[in-house]
């Protein structure tokens, strides 16, 4: 911004501009608002016309001249007028002043509101200016509306700078005149109020330019947007609706509570706040102290249970909150309660959720660091890293105002509490300042770290333990003084008070226990005295007394046990409908919200609703009853015990398919909506956390019941699917995953083989199918069910909710196979896989310049590391799995915060590509190989470099350290694997015996033996002590990309550019099985570190984990045996042709799905195939260069069409079987009675990829890599039109059945449609993820209705998602025929899916 600036004789200057970060050099100023008239006071005006005065003689100059006096008179020397401090010759300029403005107001020390059209010579005298006042033109235009609402306070002036009132003395006209809110004129956060609301201030208002109706309230919410003009006041509207919506969505999806609910409840249930008393304390405590010195960062306040902790933070939040609106809002406050009996608010991921959802509240433009491309899981177990960042970068942010971040009871953080610890102490310092509250415990203050910023303050203990007492003191002559506006003159009254504040001992909570008690609806008087006296010392003995107490409703003291039971072993806080069944209660009670209300609240010492939900009023309480014999006098595992036994009977009776109505198979998980009442809104707990009490009913020593486990078995049998679905609907299968592997986890000591094989099966359909079914809920029953293994044991015993609309199912495995899961999300190809330490995370680098971290046993991705400039190569985990060291065609080496995703070190100075990484065995080295023959080594802890190893005669693509660290292997472009003293940097010896480049190196974990992967196909094992190589493993089709050893040393695995891993017995070099299951070359393989799971990266942008445990898998589909590129229905839809990069042609009954025969003849893969319009000839095109003929009913070979000099990409009959079309860079024309070669169509200039006859046979049209499609006369062979438009290689062509357009597929990702007579392009198609390989002509009298999605992954009915394709059954290529789709897949098998009726 740029101010003016009045000197000491009067005479105006403009200062230089500053800088919106830079607010330490900009000095206190006022600002005026008014509304434009006549000869304004412009930039040019002032800039040009001070020295001569003609800027003063202008008629605007008289606003400025008094704006300058106003601001001297109250010790200001600057001060900013919009007219001449902006220069709207320059639209930068002026678009950044209109975005900042609101700001500039906000921050002005003095805001004086000019009124031209309102003049008294009296302005104390109202009656003489107030129907001006209220019919001024300033109260009507739209930019004053943030001049209005943005300063703490305004002065208005009339004309003759006579000073008429501010804001608040004419709140009450002002509020009249606009219809604002008071609390938003009073400095509010305008986030509180709704966005229709503040859209609503400015209805009544005009501005001169009409988008500026909408560029106005740019401030009002806290969003930037590029000014328009031009657009219209609609189009301005639209944008800025878009842009709010956008934020308001994306931060409601981040939180899971509002803070501030959480607080307003906290203060109604320990009764309120007394403000007097509590200031006492926030004295002693000297808040404006630790707000003002830098060195205090972090200030502690602790005591022992129930001594006010809580109800101080509300009573410090409060004043800080006053503080922060009095100041214009010029500081940020958020904070957070945490209580570790609610699971929504008992986590650190929870904690940062609020933090970061009130920050944003306050500061909206930081949303900026949450819309970044961060999905933030919805499971808090897997969030906290995305999370973290989030808020390290929002409190880096350098237009971050001063903060404050209020966290209660961390003592209550019951998950990550350590990380959350830490990550105060990291981002705690002069701008970010953190209060917290918790227990006296040890932990949390050796991770604060007392003396490093640190400032404590102790409830309960010397000086403070004084000023906490008076704190109490005044709380309970506050509610006496309550208790007595009810029954009159309280009898003793003193002496009842005197008793409470002896009892009480500086703890609050017990004295709010005991005034509750008194408050009770049956206590009189007279009886308030006897129960203060009865009153036991200390919270435990006060619990123990409350307890026994309940022993007096005599009929409900079972019930009242059953409900504290319940509470005490739940994980989360139950609502009032869950609770009922689940604690046991009769029928009558517990099918009655009243019912229940009434019992719960005669355990109201212990007890109380918040929003119908049940909450424990202190965690001391629970502290206390999870130990009481009264409530568990065998412990509290048969509590648990009948929670896990309710909750199968609340499921079993209540899940059933479709349970909201939703229909449509492939209906969206975003899109759904609970019905009202809500279905599942009984079993809601129950699903999530049915196998969590089961846990915890059994001992280390004890084994599950086996009737518990029968009714596990029943629960499982009869409705594990319909779960499934009710966990999608909750937002909650992560968590239902988890559960089932725990629950194979619990059943290892069971004798319970059906059930164990049951869970075991159950698990890896949960593992197989947890994307699609979170996406879409009843594909649990579609694409679930349809592709599990036919000897899935789910699928067996659900196979009645198999999908009725399909006639045909596609042939898959009898059982499953050795992929556990593959992980989709990466946008390009995975060159690196690597397991943490634990095995509980899997690093992936790749193609798309980013790392990804994922969730080993859920699958669920956790976080995106972004920061690389181009390809990441290569990745690996410290030892000690805090960091990840990633290696990049950008030239570095990244090392990462595991943790938060923070980039902790760039290592630069390679000056090439890094190719490979890995840390030495006690993380204190990292070695780079890179493609100038080099090995790096560099010191971990600093960054710095320490030496490099040069030998090589090219590029290195691997390294690895051994085991002990002191030797470093590294294979390289020039053939060979070299041996390294990493101290001294020696060449210890060359192994030499590949014939080709060696992509990867792995050590033997004892250090012994080495192996090495080679270009030449081969694998290799060697002494490391005399450098022999002890064996060569051959078997892979292609070059063999990575080798790892398993950690036991017996097993090595191998990636392959075949598509294949293989495992190899390491001793005697056998090849023990061959994993399959990737659509392209494998370039990376891990073992984990329990060596029971193979993680691979492939060219196909996924990442597989496989089961690394022998002898089970066996591979039962027959196929071809390699990429299916081409297939075909013959004309009655009965058989199916495909061609295959194996060489072969196969014919297929497409109701069985059985293959009938495999034609063999051509000598290279096969690239297209055909059938002949009646169905009785096939003809398939090959990169050997020929055409072949085939009766399509015996089998025999007919004849082979040679002539073409290039492979031939495409074969298609003309409509009448009498000539054959096929294209290499050209296109041949045969006659296909003898074989002729009628004629060669040259014109294109690269490979021709795609041909089709016009349905009349009398044109042809072809589609080339050279991005044109041309039509051809099929008779002459002339070249009727080229047709232009397309951006990338035209991949296929298909006429209209009409043959009056024709439509082409490009890898430029677009569909063009042309008008087939004149060439015109009609419509472009947009909208694939990928190439358009193929279209198709759909002849829509025939009722076709069924295709296959943009991306391939779904087949739709009349464009809606019903079936979706799992990884291993997506299409290298398809052909859709009336209700039947063929798919041709990667891995050489050919489905055929027949569809019924449509869905």
């Amino acid at each position: 911004m740029r101010l003016l600036e009045r000197g000491d004789n009067g005479e105006l200057r403009l200062t230089k501009r500053f800088l919106d970060d830079a607010i330490s050099e900009i000095p206190p100023y006022a600002i005026l608002s008014h509304t434009w008239g006549d000869e304004e006071v412009l930039f040019q005006d002032l800039e040009d016309g001070t020295e001569d005065g003609t800027a003063r003689k202008m008629a605007g100059y008289v606003k400025i001249q008094f704006c300058g006096d106003q601001a001297w008179c109250d010790g200001l020397k600057y001060f900013w007028v919009d007219t001449c401090c902006i220069d709207t010759s320059d639209a930068s300029e002026l678009q950044h002043a209109l975005n900042s403005m609101f700001r500039w107001y906000r921050e002005a020390a003095k805001c004086y509101v000019y009124l031209s059209d309102v003049s008294t010579c009296s302005p104390d005298d109202k009656s003489a200016w107030e129907a001006a006042f209220k019919t001024s033109r300033w109260f009507t235009r739209g930019w004053t509306l943030q001049e209005l609402i943005a300063p703490t306070t305004a002065e208005f002036f009339c004309t003759e700078g006579k000073r008429l009132g501010n804001k608040n003395s004419l709140e009450q006209q002002i509020r009249d005149i606009t219809g604002i809110p008071s609390e938003a004129l009073r400095g509010g956060l305008l986030s509180d109020f709704s966005i229709d609301e503040r859209m609503a201030w400015v209805q009544k208002r005009n501005t001169t330019r009409k988008e500026d109706k909408a560029y106005c309230l740019l401030g009002i919410f806290d969003v930037h947007m590029p000014l328009l003009y031009g657009e219209g006041e609609a189009g301005a509207f639209a944008r800025l609706r878009d842009k709010i919506s956008k934020d308001f969505h994306r931060l409601a999806d981040l939180r899971s509570v509002d803070p501030r609910l959480e607080k307003e409840r906290i203060e109604a249930a320990k009764g309120g706040l007394v403000a007097d008393t509590h200031r006492r304390v926030l004295e002693s405590l000297d808040l404006d102290q630790w707000r003002r010195l830098p060195e205090s960062c972090r200030l502690w306040v602790r005591g022992d249970p129930g001594k006010g902790k809580t109800m101080l933070l509300c009573g410090i939040i409060n004043e800080l909150e006053r503080s922060i609106v009095a100041n214009g809002h010029r500081d940020n406050l958020a904070y957070f309660f945490c209580q570790a009996t609610d699971s929504r608010i008992n986590s650190a991921a929870a904690v940062l959720r609020g933090v970061i959802y009130l920050l944003v509240h306050r500061q909206p433009r930081l949303l900026a660091h949450l819309l970044a491309d961060r999905a933030v899981p919805e499971d808090d177990s897997v969030a906290w890293v995305v999370l973290a960042k989030i808020l390290q970068d929002m409190l880096g942010d350098a237009n971050l105002k001063a903060t404050y971040l209020v966290i209660d009871a961390l003592d209550e953080c019951v998950a990550d509490l350590p990380n959350l610890l830490e990550l105060i102490v990291s981002t705690s310092s002069e701008r970010v300042k953190w209060l917290v509250s918790s227990r006296n415990t040890v932990a949390i203050e050796r991770k604060l770290r007392p003396g490093h910023g640190l400032t404590e303050f102790s409830l309960g203990s010397g000086t403070n333990a004084e000023h906490a007492s008076l704190d109490i003191d005044g709380y309970i002559d506050s509610r006496l003084s309550d208790l007595a506006s009810i029954w009159g003159a309280l009898p003793f009254r003193d002496r009842v008070r005197d008793i409470l504040r002896q009892k009480a001992d500086g703890t609050i909570l017990w004295a709010s226990l005991v005034l509750e008690e008194l408050s009770r609806d049956d206590v009189e008087s007279w009886h308030v005295l006897r129960i203060v006296e009865e009153a036991p010392h200390g919270l435990d003995a006060l619990y123990e007394n409350m307890l026994h107490e309940i022993e007096r409703y005599r009929w409900d003291t079972d019930l009242c046990r059953c409900i504290l039971a319940t509470v005490i072993v739940m994980y989360r806080p139950l609502h009032l409908v869950e609770i009922g069944k689940l604690s046991g209660l009769p029928e009558h009670i517990a099918t009655s919200t009243a019912n229940i209300r009434k019992v719960v609240t005669k355990c109201r010492s212990f007890l109380t609703i918040r929003d119908e939900r049940i909450y424990l009023v202190h965690q001391s309480a629970k502290d206390y009853l999870s130990t009481s014999s009264l409530l568990f006098p065998c412990g509290t595992g048969r509590a648990h015990r009948g929670m896990l036994t309710q909750s199968l009977d609340l499921m079993s009776d209540k899940l059933r398919r479709d349970m909201y109505g939703l229909n449509a198979p492939g209906f969206p998980i975003d899109k759904v909506q609970a019905p009202s009442p809500d279905s599942l809104a009984t079993v809601k707990y129950s699903c999530v956390f049915w196998v969590d009490h089961l846990r915890d009913s059994i001992s280390d020593e004890d084994m599950p019941q086996y009737d518990i486990l029968d009714a596990v078995q029943t629960f499982l049998e009869k409705k594990y699917l319909y779960w499934l679905e009710a966990l999608s609907l909750l937002r909650a299968m992560p968590e239902g995953v988890i559960a089932i592997r725990q629950l194979e986890g619990l059943l290892v000591r069971a004798d319970q083989r059906q059930l164990t094989a049951f869970v075991r099966d159950a698990y890896r359909f949960a593992l197989s199918y947890r994307w699609i079914v979170e996406q879409a809920p009843l594909q649990a029953y579609a694409s679930a069910l349809v592709f599990a293994p036919t000897r899935s044991l789910v699928k067996m015993k659900f196979k009645r909710e198999e999908p009725g609309w399909l006639s045909t199912k596609p042939i898959v495995e009898a059982d499953w196979n050795a992929c556990l899961q593959t992980l989709e999300g990466h946008g390009d190809s995975v060159w690196s896989v690597a397991f943490s330490p634990d095995g509980q995370r899997l690093a992936s680098g790749s193609n798309d310049e980013t790392v990804k971290l994922w969730d080993t046993a859920s699958g669920i991705y956790l976080q995106t590391l972004e920061g690389h400039g181009s390809s990441v190569w290569s990745v690996t985990f410290s030892p000690d799995g805090q960091r990840l060291a990633s290696g990049s065609n950008d030239e570095t080496v990244k090392l990462w915060d595991t943790a938060s995703g923070e980039c902790l070190q760039t290592l630069k100075g390679h000056g090439t590509l890094v190719s490979s990484v890995a840390f030495s065995p006690d993380g204190q080295r990292l070695a780079s190989g890179l493609y100038d023959k080099t090995v790096k080594l560099w010191d971990t802890a600093s960054g710095k470099y320490l030496q490099t190893l040069n030998s090589h005669g090219t590029l290195v693509w691997s390294v690895t350290f051994s085991p002990d660290g002191q030797r470093l292997a590294s294979g390289s472009y020039d053939k060979t694997v070299k041996l390294w003293d990493t101290a001294s940097g020696k060449c210890l010896q060359t192994l030499k015996g590949h014939n080709d480049w060696v992509w990867s190196v792995a050590f033997s974990p004892d250090g012994q033996r080495l192996a090495s992967g080679s270009y030449d196909k081969t694998v290799k094992l060697w002494d490391t002590t005399s450098g022999k190589c002890l064996q060569t493993l051959k078997g892979h089709n292609d070059w063999v990309r990575s080798v790892a050893f398993s950690p036991d040393g017996q097993r090595l695995a191998s990636g392959s550019y075949d598509e294949t891993v293989k495992l190899w017995d390491a001793a005697s070099g056998e090849c023990l099985q061959t994993l399959k299951g990737h659509s392209s070359s494998v370039w990376s393989v891990a073992f984990s570190p329990d060596g029971q799971r193979l993680a691979s990266g492939s060219y196909d942008k996924t990442v597989k984990l496989w089961d690394a445990t022998l002898g089970k898998y066996l591979q039962t589909l027959k196929g071809h045996s390699s990429l299916v590129s081409s297939v075909a229905f013959s004309p009655d839809s009965q058989r199916l042709a495909s061609g295959s990069y194996d060489e072969t042609v196969k014919l297929w009954d497409t109701a069985s799905g059985k293959c009938l025969q495999t034609l063999k003849g051509h000598h290279d893969l096969v690239n297209s195939v055909a059938f002949s319009p009646d169905g009785q000839r096939l003809a398939s095109g090959s990169y050997d260069e020929t055409v072949k003929l085939w009766d399509a009913a015996s089998g025999e070979y007919l004849q082979t069409l040679e002539g073409h000099g290039d492979w031939v990409n495409s074969v298609a009959f003309s409509p009448d079987g009498q000539r054959l079309a096929s294209a290499d860079t050209t296109v041949k024309l045969w006659d296909t009675a003898s074989g002729e070669c009628l004629q060669t169509l040259k014109g294109h200039g690269s490979s021709v990829d795609s041909v089709a006859f016009s349905p009349d046979g009398q044109r042809l049209a072809s589609a080339s890599r050279d991005k044109t499609v041309k039509l051809w006369d099929a008779a002459s062979g002339e070249c009727l039109r080229t047709l232009e438009g397309h951006g990338s290689s035209v991949d296929s062509v298909a006429f209209s059945p009409d043959g009056q357009r024709l439509a082409s597929g490009s890898r430029d990702r677009t569909v063009k449609l042309w008008d087939a007579a004149s060439g015109e392009c009609l419509q472009t198609l947009e909208g694939h993820n990928g190439s358009a390989a193929s279209v198709f002509s759909l002849d829509n009298s025939g009722g076709c209705s069924y295709s296959l999605g943009e991306d391939k992954t779904w087949i739709v009915c009349n464009s809606r998602n019903v079936l979706w394709l799992p990884p291993d059954y997506r299409p290298s290529c398809s052909a859709v025929q009336g209700r039947m789709i063929s798919i041709g897949c990667s891995s050489g098998q050919v489905l055929t899916i027949g569809f019924s009726r449509d869905v």
